[in-house]
């Protein structure tokens, strides 16, 4: 793929110039404000890890796409995430941790830090399906409203994720499922990994709800995992839930551990990830909240404990 294919706005000439990288938040704006070609020119710069996994065949990534979806609360604090540039000095700081594969974002945060410079050599899972805004009568509706395939495959990304939410009370789950089997489809056309993130859910009072219960984790993965015309570069995104042992047995699918909601108790969850990583088939941790807005607002010590626990 030519430098020029990696926007679709990107002339030629644009593509030969150097990609800038910003210092500041302002520096950021105002390459936007002035240049918008310019994270064409960053993406087609950036440089890229020789393999999806590093040598020892685990993950650590950092998850930024909560937002997206209006979901802005972290630690019992509902506007925790509304400062973008508080969740960019944090997602600057884990980035920077030895041992931290790279990112799950959207577009919005990716190029942000794409220009900062914080995404050189680092994995970068593209997010896709945002639709489903937290707490809104179309919740369950898990359309593509970021990434799609040609954007992730342009932007030279190492994988997608889908968020998959299952309600079999709702007749809008099967195009939810369609949806997702074609792109998991096209992605592996092009050679990129579909990372899904299946639940089981139903709505309690209004509210969306996710069965976490083991026998439900385990037939969203079922359902999951047969989804798309080839299953070669699927992975599953599970959350960490009563016998994993069990949930695990399920697949043969390479996973990654979510890392969930913030918890009061760190020590208690640290330990149920520990637990869950030893498992053959658990690949790694996607964390996004529980590190980025730790209960002392620790970053890089929550960091390094999530690291040590993967590498």
């Amino acid at each position: 793929m030519s430098e020029a294919a990696v926007s679709p706005a990107v002339s030629s000439a644009e593509a030969l110039r150097p990609a800038p990288v910003c210092r500041t938040y302002a520096e950021v704006t105002e390459l936007r404000s002035r240049d918008p070609w310019a994270v064409g020119r960053a993406l087609a710069a950036r440089r890229r890890r020789p393999s999806f996994l590093p040598a020892d065949g685990r993950l650590m990534l950092v998850a930024a796409d909560h937002p997206a979806r209006g979901a802005l609360a972290a630690q019992g604090r509902p506007t925790a995430m509304n400062s973008r540039t508080g969740m960019l000095d944090r997602l600057q700081t884990a980035l920077a941790r030895p041992g931290v594969d790279g990112l799950l974002a959207t577009a919005d945060i990716a190029e942000d830090l794409l220009l900062l410079g914080a995404l050189e050599d680092k994995v970068v899972v593209a997010s896709m399906n945002r639709g489903g805004l937290a707490g809104s009568a179309f919740e369950l509706d898990d359309r593509i409203t970021g990434y799609d395939v040609a954007g992730v495959v342009q932007a030279r990304f190492d994988a997608a994720k889908m968020l998959n939410r299952i309600d079999v009370d709702d007749a809008g789950t099967v195009a939810m499922l369609e949806t997702a089997g074609r792109t998991i489809t096209e992605l592996a056309r092009a050679g990129v990994v579909a990372m899904l993130e299946p639940f089981l859910s139903r709505r309690v009072d209004g509210r969306v709800v996710n069965d976490l219960s083991p026998d439900a984790v385990i037939r969203s993965v079922h359902i999951a995992q047969g989804l798309g015309a080839t299953s070669a570069f699927t992975w599953l995104k599970l959350p960490v839930v009563a016998e994993m042992a069990r949930v695990m047995d399920a697949t043969t699918l390479p996973t990654l551990l979510l890392g969930g909601d913030p918890s009061s108790r760190p020590e208690e969850t640290y330990a149920s990830w520990r637990d869950a990583l030893s498992l053959p088939s658990v690949r790694g941790l996607v964390v996004g909240r529980t590190l980025l807005y730790p209960p002392d607002d620790d970053v890089s010590t929550a960091v390094d404990t999530a690291v040590s626990l993967v590498h």
